[in-house]
């Protein structure tokens, strides 16, 4: 439920492919999500269902899409948030930016798109999901990007990618610190994203069962990156490897790996993945991470909500998920995350347990969250609830 993810791919040709005449759709969601939290080391006097240690917000997305002409589509999201007077109420912290006092909104998306031939092309504010640079979904708002992006299909069973990158709502960047891509007042800036970043990708699936890509970044006089990737599916027999490196002011390349091994069938799934990062340093504390948020990664172990253990430098990984849909009661699922960093002494072990079901337009989930990490709450364990709600529209 948290990491709902739309590639780019599939983003640009939702809003590029289909041109009717007069095709205006406009659909959005209001969202309502909470979170409390029994780790009191932290915050003393806290605990669960304390508000010095809960978090809570509503917020409200906004979306349309239209056709100018044949072949030329546009589309534009706006987003709001509040706190309804939750916060020193019920929480003491809010997902996003607002104050607690101050309502926000803005424009995360506006876009014009066209295609010619097996070529379209989209420019403007927009989401991306590219294995090293992509939009983060696991808050109850998200961060976007000014790019220009072109996607081909002219070669056979495969899509060519290339983008450029000038700007974004996410970390700050340029003194490669992770923080929140919003400002006290909930609102967003768009800053420069490096020096402007250009990406170019290719996604092959020749041989049917397996889906291969690789991509390859350049962030002009500050890094560059590539990401290589295999997925193979053989009658629900699911296998994977990743690879990536980065290099950061010429310094010595930084790599990491991870391997997936599962089954999927109808009604349940369950894998296990292994990765590891080299402990070479080069400037950037993350390897394998979102260049552009939080830190939360796209290697197969990726922890359901403690981001930013698994791909630290020197760190190995390992992460099993098994989950199981229920006809007219549940999805349920269970995802284990454990991290050893070798450098900074640092483990973290999560387990998350999930329960989530759609009533027609709305979306439900529970989540109870087991952490143990020795960086957190003075090295003990402790539990997290989390409610998501999510009318869609």
């Amino acid at each position: 439920m948290k990491l709902v993810k739309m590639s780019l791919v599939a983003a640009m040709l939702m809003g590029a492919s289909a041109f009717a005449i007069d095709n205006v759709k406009v659909d959005g969601d209001a969202k309502l999500f909470y979170s409390t939290a029994g780790n009191d080391n932290d915050v003393p006097g806290g605990g669960l269902f304390d508000k010095k240690t809960s978090t809570g917000q509503a917020a409200l997305g906004l979306g349309i899409t239209a056709d100018l002409t044949k072949g030329i589509s546009a589309g534009a999201h706006l987003t709001a948030l509040s706190t309804l007077g939750l916060e020193g109420q019920l929480v003491n912290s809010v997902w996003e930016g607002t104050n607690g006092v101050d309502d926000s909104f803005w424009f995360d998306e506006a876009w014009v798109a066209g295609t010619v031939g097996n070529t379209t092309g989209k420019a403007g504010r927009m989401t991306l999901d590219t294995p090293l640079v992509f939009t983060e979904t696991w808050s109850i708002a998200y961060n976007t990007f000014e790019a220009a992006v072109l996607v081909n299909s002219d070669l056979p069973d495969t899509t060519v990618v290339a983008a450029y990158v000038g700007g974004s709502n996410g970390g700050d960047v340029a003194n490669r610190a992770v923080i929140a891509p919003f400002n006290a007042n909930g609102t967003t800036n768009f800053d420069q994203f490096y020096d402007g970043a250009f990406a170019f990708g290719a996604i092959n699936n020749s041989f049917k069962p397996l889906t291969a890509q690789a991509w390859y970044y350049d962030a002009t006089s500050v890094l560059t990156a590539y990401w290589l990737q295999a997925d193979l599916n053989i009658d629900g027999i699911v296998g994977g490897l990743q690879y990536t490196a980065q290099e950061v002011n010429n310094a010595d390349s930084q790599a990491a790996y991870a391997v997936k091994l599962g089954y999927e069938a109808d009604a349940f799934t369950v894998s296990a993945a292994y990765s590891s990062v080299d402990d070479e340093a080069n400037g950037l504390p993350l390897v394998g991470a979102n260049l552009a948020a939080s830190g939360q990664s796209k290697l197969y172990t990726e922890a359901w909500w403690n981001y930013g253990y698994i791909s630290q430098v020197d760190t190995t990984a390992m992460n099993v998920t098994g989950t199981y849909s229920m006809a007219d009661v549940a999805d349920f699922g269970v995802y284990f995350t454990s991290s050893t960093n070798d450098t900074t002494d640092v483990d973290m072990t999560e387990v998350t347990l999930e329960a989530a079901r759609s009533y027609g337009p709305l979306d439900a989930g529970l989540y109870y969250i087991y952490t143990a990490a020795t960086d957190q709450n003075d090295d003990d364990a402790y539990s997290t609830v989390q409610v998501y709600l999510t009318y869609n529209f």
